[in-house]
């Protein structure tokens, strides 16, 4: 005969199968969301070469939980009927499973987000020659390979050569079908931001292809819109309080014998230390550790600063081009020029600025030209 407590526990407890099957449902569950969202990230990494979000992921993954549990849901209330929805243990359940559910979502998140960086990054191309075979067979960019000799633009100072040595033979992706206007004006954004160059003359072809290249750095600083024979210098100074870069001044001792030292130029204001331009004869003059005064003058700032602060903020520049006996400028009229003339030097004559249209350079005259560096660059070929 059986003892009854040996029978009593030999029968299942419905309280334990009821609470294993309520793990194993929200073990499924949570593989489930773990699934969706590790999909989720290796095609998301597969379409932009970047991480998935974690909120996009952990939606991905309850949003797969919500559905089987709304379809099963529906299915019972349509086949079996009534089913205790608002119970307790209903409500328990459901946060429970969310839950866990975002828990292994994230997590799919992540390893999906592994093994896709992996997997790509192993099929992804490692030299630009697989990148411009890729490129090709699938017809979506134009590639721009830029020339292995790299000129100087005139009239502006030349890119280092380390930065040539970067960009020589150096392959640039755009996208396809861009007129050549349109492809010259991307080039020239891509190498000035990406490569700090002051200015670029590129010349393409009709098919793409460079026909030439120059580079050239735009000058910075006070030193390039210094007029010769001036000279900058900082001083011990409070200038007056509507005073601005550009104002004429006049330097004085701050001594009991206050006398005038010389008419500059400020240039520029820092607590009270003020930089202006002097004649380099009267650099002289002055003391490290003397303070001044700053008497302002009526006037405007000079011309030549004014063309050179413009020419510094344009693409435009100045050169100068010398007229040789037969050469190509030789008797060639002003005003058939693609440019700017701004004078014209001529050997035992006073120079004329902005000579008339109907002036004829002659052998022995230097043109001072205004234009872009392009139309500089074409102007000894006429």
């Amino acid at each position: 005969m059986i003892d009854p407590f040996v029978a009593q526990l030999a029968q299942p407890d419905p309280a334990v199968d009821s609470l294993l099957d309520v793990l194993g449902r929200i073990l499924g569950f949570t593989v489930l969301a773990a699934g969706t969202a590790a999909a989720a990230a290796v095609t998301f990494r597969w379409y932009s070469a970047d991480e998935l979000p974690e909120g996009v992921g952990v939606l991905a993954g309850i949003t797969a939980v919500a559905i089987w549990l709304n379809t099963k849901t529906a299915l019972q209330d349509a086949i079996i009927g009534t089913t205790p929805l608002l119970e307790i243990e209903t409500a328990v359940y459901t946060v429970v499973v969310f839950a866990t559910s975002a828990i292994a979502a994230d997590g799919g998140r992540r390893v999906g987000d592994y093994l896709g960086r992996d997997v790509f990054a192993l099929a992804a191309p490692r030299t630009i020659d697989d990148v411009g075979q890729l490129v090709r067979s699938a017809g979506r960019v134009t590639a721009v390979e830029l020339p292995e000799t790299i000129e100087d633009v005139d009239g502006y100072d030349p890119v280092d050569a380390e930065t040539k040595a970067d960009l020589a033979g150096e392959t640039f992706l755009f996208p396809r079908h861009l007129p050549v206007g349109q492809l010259r004006a991307r080039l020239t954004a891509r190498l000035e931001r990406d490569y700090g160059i002051g200015h670029v003359d590129v010349e393409l072809g009709a098919d793409g292809e460079i026909e030439y290249l120059g580079l050239g750095s735009r000058p910075a600083g006070i030193g390039p819109t210094l007029a010769p024979g001036t000279v900058a210098l900082s001083v011990r100074a409070d200038p007056a309080a509507d005073a601005s870069p550009g104002d004429a001044v006049q330097i004085w001792t701050s001594d009991d014998g206050a006398r005038p030292l010389a008419v500059g130029e400020l240039r520029g204001t820092a607590a009270d230390a003020a930089t202006v331009a002097v004649d380099a004869d009267d650099v002289g003059a002055f003391d490290a550790d003397r303070p001044y005064r700053l008497v302002t003058l009526p006037g405007t700032p000079d011309a030549e600063r004014e063309l050179v602060s413009a020419l510094r903020a344009a693409d435009e520049t100045v050169t100068a081009l010398a007229v040789d006996a037969g050469g190509s400028l030789d008797g060639t009229t002003v005003d058939s020029l693609p440019a700017l003339v701004l004078a014209v030097d001529r050997d035992g004559d006073d120079a004329v600025a902005l000579p008339p249209d109907d002036l004829r350079l002659a052998a022995g005259d230097v043109a001072y030209v205004l234009g872009r560096p392009e139309a500089l660059r074409r102007l000894p070929e006429r």
